[in-house]
């Protein structure tokens, strides 16, 4: 039988027998619709990580001394622990290791914590506020909508002055502008000198629900003990090295803190490549569970196209033994059965396809979770489902070619 007659047989047959042909292609079109769901969110999170939130949270060409790492790797229980043992960085590390960077190197000391924030116009709300030095708003590429940054000499001198997000200005001074107003930060009184532009968000949490004074006003001595700082920020400008930047804050630091060669560092240098690092290895697990997944429903799938192409045979066995008597060779035969395997299998991963790429859409629009349909997941569902369709057409087309025609014939 020509190919396409065989094409056309097996799409006829789904014709026929709709109810039958759903519950046969069911296994593969699940586990095609879950290939391409997984992929899609597995892709659109790692182009969400590599674009968004590496750049929003750590920072292109940054990097941060901290006690310990803000975004955890893979390490047991009893590293935490040992971590967290770590002395805390102190505001007087600050000096010594930026004297130690190139020129032109950009830093920013930074203290927070979670206080008590309120104003005339609203109740007092627990929200992040942040104490910092240096060169906080370049190294976060913080523009202003309205107002200014805080000066440096308003840093210098711990004059109470605040720049505040979008979130936090429409809360706490609603229908009103902001400006020269002033904000009750852990009940101390600040004054609000500029409102952010809008910062977006990352996974669904809004990045514009923060408060931002001078790490030399009385907001210090909330937000940390004295002398403890949270982490200091440094970013590489122009062609610096920042491996070298890296090994240099290493030695800084190990000096101060008295190391031998033989201990290991007592403090974490977080870059973004430690952001990928950790998102590489959600990913990995990831596309294990998206392969795993899918690979149950394919088993399912073919299991029940070779049984259903077992049945087609039986049913059809005097019109097998009708063309063996014409002439018909055992490939024929066998390929017939094959093409019609595999149509089916590829119609039913067609629709898992279709289905998978709805799933992903609607995930992505009802959870923080972006999706990107890659081009190469859509070719690998038609593959799949047309390689399991001749896996599970193999042994009943085999089985088909090696009857014997005249008993063939006389079968009923």
């Amino acid at each position: 039988m020509p190919f396409l007659d065989a094409v056309r047989l097996a799409l006829a047959q789904i014709r026929v027998q709709k109810l039958k042909s759903f519950f046969t292609l069911l296994g593969v079109t699940i586990g095609v619709m879950f290939l391409i769901a997984v992929v899609s969110i597995v892709e659109g999170m790692s182009s969400y990580m590599e674009h968004d939130f590496v750049g929003k949270l750590v920072g292109v060409n940054t990097m941060t001394l901290r006690q310990l790492p803000e975004i955890g790797g893979d390490m047991s229980e009893a590293q935490w622990r040992a971590m967290q043992r770590w002395p805390r960085v102190l505001i007087t590390d600050v000096e010594p290791v930026v004297q130690a960077l190139p020129p032109g190197t950009l830093w920013s000391a930074e203290g927070y914590d979670n206080v008590p924030i309120a104003s005339r116009w609203s109740k007092p709300t627990m929200l992040q506020a942040s104490a910092v030095e240096g060169d906080y708003f370049k190294i976060r590429e913080m523009n202003i909508e309205r107002g200014r940054v805080i000066s440096q000499q308003e840093m210098a001198m711990g004059t109470p002055v605040v720049v505040i997000g979008q979130e936090i200005a429409t809360r706490f001074f609603p229908k009103l502008d902001p400006l020269n107003r002033q904000l009750k930060v852990a009940g101390l009184p600040y004054t609000v000198i500029g409102v952010a532009e809008s910062q977006g968000s990352i996974f669904g949490l809004s990045m514009d629900r923060f408060v931002i004074a001078p790490y030399r006003s009385p907001l210090r001595h909330v937000v940390n003990r004295p002398l403890v700082i949270d982490g200091v920020k440094i970013k590489a400008t122009g062609d610096a090295d920042m491996t070298e930047i890296q090994e240099t804050i290493r030695q800084v630091m190990r000096g101060r803190r008295h190391l031998r060669p033989s201990q290991p560092d007592n403090f974490t240098i977080e870059t973004s490549e430690s952001a990928l690092s950790f998102w590489t290895n959600i990913k990995s697990k990831l596309v294990i569970a998206g392969v795993v997944l899918p690979a149950i429903g394919l088993v399912v799938g073919a299991i029940v196209i070779m049984n259903i192409m077992l049945v087609a045979v039986a049913e059809r066995t005097r019109e097998i033994g009708i063309r063996k008597a014409l002439g018909a060779r055992r490939r024929d035969i066998m390929s017939q059965f094959l093409v019609e395997a595999a149509t089916l299998s590829t119609v039913g991963a067609a629709i898992g396809i279709a289905s998978g790429i709805l799933l992903a859409q609607v995930i992505a629009a009802v959870s923080p979770l972006p999706a990107t349909v890659a081009p190469w997941s859509i070719i690998a569902g038609v593959l799949v489902g047309t390689g399991v369709g001749i896996i599970s057409g193999i042994y009943p087309a085999s089985r088909a070619s090696r009857l014997d025609p005249i008993l063939a014939l006389r079968s009923e």
